[in-house]
């Protein structure tokens, strides 16, 4: 693979995002971390699933340069249909999966830790959903998952300001589990991974099979109209405008058209 790096150590995989500068969610990452979840369920070694990002970033978003690669809105229902299938994969994932964050969840980074059984954050980290900044809407499930987390209203003021909050805050609301140092972060992850590789992995199957069962028929029905949404934000001269502001780093002008 060569954008993630996967060891196994003690009963537990380490999953590492290193894509420098900001670990952005390219297709092609997106693909290898499915191929990643493939290898890992086969191997009767892996109990537990650690995930985390090298460099200064958890993920800092979706590969924003990526879009203007994508031809209309159809290809971008696409596009997301098939991070959306990704992250379904991760959060019904038979071997529970910890997210380590630090520095920014961002976008698509923060879809990605929110399809994670668990959260671990640093104290500063960013997390957030900025995508509307963009003239768009979250693409991988997140205007779904948000709102288990921290309730409808701060979902929804999360969303509409495209302001992240800090990981105390977070924790706080419910959105990560702990929040730690920067120094502490990875160890207490793999303390927490270690507690949990040691019990039975039939139990802890059950148990994430039974959890997954909090998500109601609405939820699948609203993540499949996210993506149809997706698609036709794409096509919108509000969305090429705040690409396009995104990527010369200039605030956008949005038209409502």
């Amino acid at each position: 693979m060569e954008y993630l790096k996967l060891s196994v150590e003690n009963h537990v995989a380490f999953i590492t995002i290193d894509h420098a500068p900001a670990n952005a969610l390219s297709s092609a990452i997106i693909g290898e971390l499915s191929q990643a979840f493939d290898q890992i369920e086969k191997d009767e070694a892996v109990r537990v699933v650690l995930l985390h990002g090298e460099g200064r970033f958890f993920s800092a978003g979706a590969d924003i340069k990526e879009f203007t690669e994508v031809k209309n809105g159809k290809a971008f229902e696409k596009l997301t249909k098939n991070g959306q299938s990704v992250f379904e994969k991760i959060e019904s994932f038979p071997k529970p999966v910890i997210a380590a964050i630090h520095g920014a969840a961002l976008g698509g980074g923060l879809e990605l830790a929110m399809a994670c059984h668990i959260r671990l954050v640093t104290e500063k980290a960013k997390l957030g959903l900025p995508e509307l900044q963009l003239g768009l809407i979250p693409g991988f499930a997140g205007t779904q998952r948000l709102p288990r987390y921290v309730g409808m209203a701060k979902a929804a003021e999360m969303l509409f300001t495209s302001e992240p909050i800090s990981g105390t805050q977070a924790v706080q609301c419910g959105l990560a589990n702990h929040a730690y140092t920067d120094e502490e972060l990875i160890p207490k992850a793999k303390d927490l991974a270690n507690k949990i590789a040691k019990k039975s992995p039939l139990a802890l199957k059950s148990a994430i099979e039974l959890l997954n069962y909090s998500k109601h028929d609405s939820y699948h029905k609203g993540v499949e109209r996210e993506a149809a949404l997706f698609g036709q934000a794409f096509d919108t001269a509000d969305a090429q405008e705040g690409i396009a502001a995104f990527i010369e780093k200039r605030e956008a002008v949005f038209k409502g058209k």
